[in-house]
């Protein structure tokens, strides 16, 4: 967890000031997993771990940032936002781009980057910065953004200023999260609901494969336009269809060539939407044991139809599938890396990570890394003013 003292006083050293400090956290997403780039529903939760933005103003069109992770410090112009490629500074100057497109005024800035969101496990740490910072700017220079202004402009600063062509998941969540909840989001209408995660006697587990392929952004990439593909072939019988959200499996078996790559793709958004929302309801009936069955059914066409697991997460998916105390696990997020979230009872929770991470150094050489994440508030603003 971040030691908010100890960002607050790093940040009088470097820039002679008290800070605005917002907190923004990263997310997992039970089950629904790139649904949300198809119009279709998601079912994720804000976590206890979390971006870290300080801020304070400028007297010129300055951008100083840094990141404390990294011991690394760029410098921009608001008039010239250009940044390495591939750089950590694109997610906040991505924000800054979009106000400006959206003819805020704002002056330069100061912003130290803290947190403890691990970068490439699929806990949204690029949404977690991109919300913070729109959260931060907004309050510091009095723009009266709503939650969900802030989440489409971190989506845009996304798709603009990085180039990933992400939905809106990672940064509804990341703003809207509730405590003890899962939000049940509705990517077209932006319409949600909240729905109960009890925790009683089970916890959520995160198991971190510690490797990212290079090929995971274009890969996402062209997954999107697979399914957009998908769509143009099945408007040509059912024009009323905007998205995968609106497809059957009926509508796919007649439209497109069984068992091509964007019938696959195809199949498996549009079953993974149904899994969602039978998930649902089988948290309203506090039945976490079917829900599990599904995680691991997602898992199944995530590796088989939608092509974007690898070897380290079927492997650690395979290393829990028969444990009687995991309830449910599949990879989540974008894929290719990144984690696995796990539903294990509470009194196997430590037993499960010392017998995982033996078993997976021995399948892969390599070192797993282990979260327990627990549901928390979305973001917020944190007191100015903290005694050190």
């Amino acid at each position: 967890m971040c030691d908010i003292e100890r960002l607050q006083k790093l940040f009088r050293q470097m820039h002679h000031d008290d800070p605005l400090i917002v907190r923004a956290p990263g997310r997992i997403n039970l089950i629904g997993e790139h649904t949300d780039y198809n119009n279709g529903f998601v079912l994720p939760a804000a976590i206890d771990k979390a971006i870290y933005v300080a801020v304070n103003k400028r007297a010129d069109n300055k951008v100083y940032l840094y990141a404390e992770e990294f011991n690394e410090t760029f410098i921009a112009d608001l008039d010239n936002l250009r940044q390495p490629k591939f750089h950590w500074s694109g997610y906040v100057l991505g924000v800054v781009e979009q106000l400006q497109k959206r003819n805020f005024l704002i002056s330069g800035f100061n912003i130290i980057v803290d947190g403890d969101v691990p970068v490439g496990a699929g806990m949204a740490s690029s949404a977690a910065i991109e919300c913070a910072t729109a959260y931060a700017l907004s309050e510091l220079f009095e723009l009266g953004l709503s939650k969900l202004e802030m989440v489409k402009i971190a989506q845009k600063a996304e798709q603009e200023f990085v180039g990933l062509q992400c939905g809106i998941m990672d940064m509804f969540t990341s703003m809207f999260g509730k405590k003890d909840h899962v939000i049940c989001l509705d990517c077209r209408s932006y319409e949600y609901e909240y729905f109960p995660f009890k925790q009683d006697g089970i916890k959520i587990v995160l198991l971190n494969t510690s490797i990212k392929h290079s090929l995971a952004s274009s890969e996402y990439n062209t997954r999107r336009k697979q399914c957009e593909e998908g769509v143009a072939i099945i408007q040509q019988q059912y024009p009323h269809v905007q998205s995968l959200r609106d497809v059957t499996v009926e509508m796919l078996n007649a439209c497109i060539e069984k068992k091509s790559v964007v019938y696959n793709r195809c199949r498996f958004v549009v079953e993974e939407i149904d899994r969602l929302l039978a998930g649902c309801g089988d948290l309203q009936h506090n039945d976490i044991k079917t829900f599990g069955k599904r995680m691991f059914k997602t898992h199944d066409g995530l590796r088989k139809l939608y092509e974007v697991s690898c070897k380290e997460l079927d492997i650690l998916v395979e290393l829990v599938k028969t444990n009687t105390a995991v309830l449910g696990a599949r990879m989540m997020g974008g894929g290719f890396g990144g984690c696995t979230i796990n539903i294990v009872k509470e009194d196997a929770v430590e037993e499960l990570i010392y017998d995982t991470r033996n078993a997976y150094r021995d399948k892969t050489g390599m070192n797993l890394s282990a979260y327990v994440a627990v549901i928390e508030e979305g973001a917020k603003s944190l007191s100015r003013h903290v005694s050190v």
